[in-house]
């Protein structure tokens, strides 16, 4: 009898790990729910609503936005990492606001790290250095010796508090040496707003906003957060060139709760590839000077780890904390 009892268990263990095959066979059965926890017509919607698209034509169900903005992200988030872990909820967010809420927040309902599992990143879209024309610099030592002229009077515009833009500027402060004025305004558009009109002198701003300024001759373009220079933009300097390892941008990233099963996540990583291959991908892409990373899941695991501890030591740097 004991033998028996053994070998049954023995039997059931060695199917123990089919079942997440299976289940990534069967998958989905049903509407995905995919949340987007910024308010529409940002660019991490624009790029969600065009994967949720081909996914949805390549995973034969409908893959439908739920934008659930709020507390800078972490509304939504916290609400996809108490979802239950069967590949029906999602996320699309930006990687960095994701990894800066780690550290920026004193109690967040959630872990980011063991309760979100990352699945693929589709899109990465840099951010700009960019300067009100009347500081008079065109280059990213000019501006460094300017500013260090003048400690404390040069101000940087932000999209907010502890957003990319306020954090990537205190990055710079920290790597340099400078001291900044710190004026943060309510999104982007004002933010932008106040550096065209020479209110603000400095900005890191997404590139898809602050190009058709550039082009107008309203913003001076001094650097790109790129690891090299891009290729639609190869007279730019990337800002690494000055300031080593100063690489970061507005990536959008794809999650799911913590806890999915691998072959789901597996599927959905392979499902996003193919996606942003695709033509109206590669050309939405394109218009928001965005193009896909050559990261394997495991790897851009790694890379959301990475960014929130590197956003961390930032964070803490600049002595910031929210309740």
């Amino acid at each position: 009898m004991k033998a028996m009892k053994a070998a049954g268990l023995l039997l059931a263990a060695m199917y123990l790990p089919v079942f997440p095959q299976a289940g990534a066979q069967e998958y989905p059965s049903r509407p995905i729910r995919m949340v987007v926890p910024w308010p529409p017509g940002g660019i991490t919607d624009v790029i969600s609503r065009g994967l949720a698209a081909s996914l949805s034509d390549s995973l034969g169900q409908q893959v439908i936005i739920d934008n659930r903005p709020g507390a800078a992200g972490t509304l939504g988030v916290g609400m996809v990492a108490k979802s239950l872990p069967d590949g029906y909820t999602l996320m699309m967010t930006d990687v960095p606001s994701h990894a800066i809420s780690a550290s920026l927040y004193t109690s967040l309902p959630y872990d980011p790290l063991k309760d979100i599992e990352p699945i693929a990143l589709p899109a990465r879209s840099p951010l700009v250095l960019v300067v009100t024309p009347k500081l008079g610099v065109k280059t990213i030592p000019q501006l460094i010796e300017y500013a260090k002229a003048r400690p404390g009077e040069l101000s940087f515009a932000s999209s907010g508090p502890g957003s990319i833009t306020h954090l990537t500027s205190e990055r710079f402060k920290r790597d340099t040496g400078v001291n900044l004025l710190h004026v943060p305004y309510k999104g982007g558009a004002p933010a932008t707003a106040a550096l065209v009109s020479g209110e603000a002198g400095m900005y890191f701003s997404c590139i898809s906003a602050a190009i058709p300024y550039i082009k107008a001759g309203r913003l001076t373009l001094l650097g790109i957060t790129l690891p090299k220079r891009s290729p639609l933009y190869p007279d730019v300097p990337a800002v690494a060139e000055v300031i080593p390892g100063f690489v970061m941008g507005c990536n959008t990233g794809f999650f799911a709760p913590g806890g999915t099963p691998r072959g789901i996540v597996g599927r959905l990583y392979a499902e996003a590839m193919k996606a942003v291959e695709q033509p109206r991908m590669k050309d939405l892409l394109a218009l928001n000077s965005a193009e896909p990373a050559p990261f394997t899941q495991a790897q851009f695991k790694d890379y959301v780890a990475k960014e929130v501890r590197d956003w961390g030591e930032v964070v803490h740097a600049a002595g910031l904390k929210v309740d």
